[in-house]
């Protein structure tokens, strides 16, 4: 099992990255100590390999465009394909892990057309409005699937016969998953409209972020409205077109910055900054100052970019005079 505490994604996409998917096996298990994710978060993604998880310790909570769970430790869940998520980990007390399956469907299915995909599989992917089916220890068929799961992570792969056996583990799993999909309520279901678009507008936005773009021509292309595109990133992503945009080219600069000068730690720093030390405060400060609290509180994401833009720029100053003298001296 691979202990994994940071994410890759496809050039120019929020797709994850799973090189361990192989084409002749396409199954990889993973330890994920959230915590250790910048931020401790993973932020927005998707992979089109699904994926089943435990919570091992701590607790965690996943966002989806059709809302938010939070699991414990102790319960588990499913993330269906190609749903976009960002997950966050929430207990201060204890490590927040994570231990994961991700495997394409092809893995259980077989050929592709065969009577196991139409009559198991299929029902579960292309229900476009499945997107997380939680796993909690509230009833007997909850805490039988939660044992089973925990159990599956205890299989090695020195095992005799390791394939076979986990494709049993997976394909009892995957039954027991048909199952409660039945009884899943419909809170944990969404429109697959607005993810999509979500989707077309974040991949465009990390095509084209270095070009002066504006909301209409994001909405273009997710072909929706101005309207629509401003609200797709209020319900789903809580934040606005413009304020996205902003702060992932922050990222980027900070991370094109401190790279280049030979100091990748100070990129975690500016991120830890933003968040932690600016963001935070700022939403509980500026009510207080301004008189429309509401757009106090929207006004905190902005201001806290600037400061986070000006000490970028402060640091790199310093750091790049730093790195000149090194280059003068060898």
């Amino acid at each position: 099992m691979k202990d994994v505490h940071c994410i890759e994604f496809h050039t120019g996409s929020r797709e994850e990255r799973i090189p361990e998917l192989a084409k002749d096996f396409p199954y990889t298990a993973s330890r994920a100590t959230l915590d250790r994710y910048i931020g401790s978060t993973v932020p927005w993604h998707w992979h089109q390999a699904v994926e089943l998880f435990y919570m091992e310790s701590g607790c965690v909570e996943y966002t989806t465009p059709g809302g938010k769970l939070v699991f414990p430790a102790g319960s588990g869940g499913f993330v269906n394909s190609n749903v976009l998520h960002t997950t966050r980990a929430i207990s201060q007390t204890e490590e927040n892990v994570q231990l994961l399956h991700i495997f394409d469907v092809s893995l259980l299915a077989g050929e592709r057309g065969s009577r196991i995909e139409q009559k198991y599989i299929l029902p579960i992917t292309s229900d476009a409005q499945l997107e997380i089916l939680p796993l909690l220890p509230d009833h007997a068929a909850g805490r039988e699937i939660l044992k089973r799961l925990k159990e599956s992570f205890c299989l090695s792969c020195d095992t005799f016969g390791y394939e076979l056996k986990l494709r049993e583990i997976l394909t009892e799993l995957w039954l027991m998953l048909v199952e409660q999909s039945h009884s899943v309520s419909s809170s944990n279901r969404n429109s697959a409209g607005g993810n999509d678009k979500i989707k077309l507008m974040l991949i465009y936005i990390h095509e084209h972020y270095p070009e002066n773009l504006s909301v209409k021509e994001l909405a273009a292309a997710a072909y929706t409205s101005e309207r629509e595109c401003y609200r797709i990133f209020r319900e789903h992503l809580h934040t606005t077109p413009i304020a996205y945009l902003t702060a992932y080219r922050i990222q980027i600069a900070c991370q094109m910055t401190f790279v280049s000068i030979g100091n990748a730690p100070c990129s975690i720093i500016v991120a830890i900054l933003r968040k932690f030390v600016l963001l935070i405060p700022l939403i509980f400060i500026l009510p207080h100052i301004l008189p429309d609290r509401t757009m106090a509180v929207y006004t905190a994401e902005p201001v806290a970019d600037t400061l986070a833009v000006i000490f970028t720029m402060v640091m790199f100053g310093t750091q790049f005079r730093k790195a000149l003298k090194k280059l003068e001296e060898a």
